[in-house]
């Protein structure tokens, strides 16, 4: 039978809507599930729409009687949040690089200067400036040819993710005439000359499926050559450089496999070489460590291991490639960044987020963080060469901070946290627990509160998990969630099974 209720709600505080419910039973290979929700499929149901108008009524009805705690927490926010901010100058090259964003401003500025203290002295590209006349304005590229005299950069105005690709140069800080339109936002890549260009382009499904080759200082794509055509739907492509710049890599990659071509930047005429063929479920990814290659793969490892390979050798054949980090169950390495002198391996352990140095002479260690529940990443690093690393982190009771810390000393300097006005951090606790689930498998959870709120299941809760996909969600800090916890909530970040932070079987489970 229909359950059927009021589409106008006599008493909103005492009867929220209820929405109905009808049999229905899904028949799948792995049993019958019912499912009496199934008959909201159908859009067009008037039945659906009085519930939902139902719904909404109740909920502005709701809202209404608690306008005066909506402006206050809004407020709250307002108050904790600086919107004139500026990032920490980074060295690249002879120049030193920043972006800021301005009150009342839409979009970032991106300057540089000769020097720390002066990095906002020339302006490279203003984006209010562009999205000026424009309902909508999304910056693409934004990459330094090697002589640090030009940038690529695209630009997407109307929000169809077709973007038209320009090369401005910084002397004059005028767009050369080469214009390059109908472009995805999926990389470009300068040769070691600054002659050539490579850039990718949508097929009619949107997918980014072609390298294209252009000669710099030409007004259009008439001449440009095609480099690599992806003509397998479950494949999308991206092209960039490794870290040290000597190599294009070109990737294309389905969900569960990869292929990689690589191209000397100094020889951008030469053809692209494949590493590796695809293979069903192998994934891997590829850069460059000195006279060596490094790759990420899954091949004979579930959480994945990282190999070498000499650059002067076949490094086609795989029986080049030797094993440099060795598989462990339950460590995932999502990521591998080469400096000259070291390896950053990013990787989820115990269901916790962190970096781990690698050196040459087979040293390592684990960047410390302490024990409270956190994410932590790498920040922007151009200098392949460099010994000091750039590393952001946070937790659900920290904001954002980018530190940066000497590899081999490990002096660590706090070089900028995100304000947070009218907030009282040490007011704040986070911890890690863990529970179990009905099949005994212990299960962690990040928790955070005010330092007043007991833990002792007296305090209103908000849960918070998401499961699926292999995505590993790490803990984030929140103004606006400190106004929930002000109020004598505790808010807790569960890490189900199907993410992915222990582990790819975590996921498979």
């Amino acid at each position: 039978m229909t359950e059927t209720h009021p589409t106008e709600p006599t008493d909103v505080t005492l009867s929220p809507p209820s929405a109905p419910r009808r049999p229905h039973v899904w028949s799948r290979p792995t049993g019958d599930v019912e499912d009496p929700y199934a008959w909201m499929r159908d859009t067009a149901d008037p039945e659906l729409h009085a519930y939902l108008g139902a719904e909404n009524e109740y909920a502005d009805r709701w809202f209404a009687d608690h306008g005066e705690t909506i402006e206050s927490i809004y407020g709250e926010i307002r108050a904790r949040v600086q919107e004139t901010d500026m990032s920490v100058p980074v060295a690249h090259g002879d120049w030193w690089y920043v972006s800021r964003t301005v009150e009342g401003l839409d979009y970032p500025i991106h300057q540089r200067g000769r020097t720390r203290d002066s990095a906002t002295e020339i302006t490279l590209l203003d984006e209010n400036v562009e999205a000026a006349g424009h309902e909508y304005f999304d910056l693409g590229a934004f990459d330094l040819s090697t002589a640090h005299d030009r940038i690529a950069w695209s630009s997407d105005t109307t929000g169809d993710e077709r973007y038209t690709l320009r090369i401005r140069d910084l002397s004059t800080g005028e767009d050369l005439d080469d214009e390059l339109h109908e472009v995805s936002n999926a990389g470009v890549a300068w040769s070691a000359d600054d002659a050539w260009l490579f850039y990718v382009r949508p097929d009619a499904q949107d997918r980014p499926s072609q390298v294209w080759r252009h000669r710099v200082g030409t007004p259009d794509a008439e001449h440009d050559e095609l480099v690599h055509d992806e003509t397998d739907q479950r494949f999308y492509v991206t092209i960039g450089t490794t870290r040290s710049d000597a190599w294009m890599v070109i990737h294309s990659a389905s969900t569960t496999s990869t292929e990689v071509r690589l191209l000397a930047s100094a020889e951008p005429l030469a053809e692209p070489a494949v590493v590796f063929e695809r293979r069903d479920d192998v994934e891997y990814v590829v850069d460059h460590w000195g006279d060596d290659l490094v790759m990420l793969t899954n091949d004979g490892a579930v959480d994945f291991r990282v190999l070498a390979a000499s650059t002067t050798a076949d490094w086609t054949t795989p029986s080049e490639w030797t094993e440099r980090i060795p598989h462990e169950p339950g460590r995932r390495i999502t990521a591998v960044d080469p400096f000259a002198g070291h390896l950053i391996v990013h990787e989820w352990a115990a269901a916790q987020p962190r970096l781990r140095l690698l050196f040459r002479d087979g040293r390592e260690r684990v960047v410390d963080l302490g024990a409270e529940p956190h994410d932590v990443g790498l920040a922007t690093n151009p200098q392949w060469t460099s010994e000091i690393v750039r590393f952001t982190t946070q937790s659900m009771a920290s904001p954002p901070s980018l530190f940066e810390e000497h590899v081999e000393s490990r002096e660590r300097t706090l070089l900028k946290r995100t304000p947070t006005p009218n907030v009282d951090l040490d007011a704040y606790r986070s911890e890690r627990v863990w529970a179990a689930s009905a099949d005994g498998t212990q299960v962690p959870i990040d928790l955070v509160r005010h330092r007043d709120t007991p833990l002792d299941g007296t305090a209103p809760a908000v849960l918070y998990g998401y499961g699926a996909y292999e995505a590993s969600l790490p803990p984030w800090f929140s103004v606006a969630r400190l106004s929930l916890l002000d109020r004598g909530f505790v808010f807790a970040l569960a890490h189900p099974r199907g993410g992915g932070e222990l582990g790819r079987q975590w996921y498979l489970d």
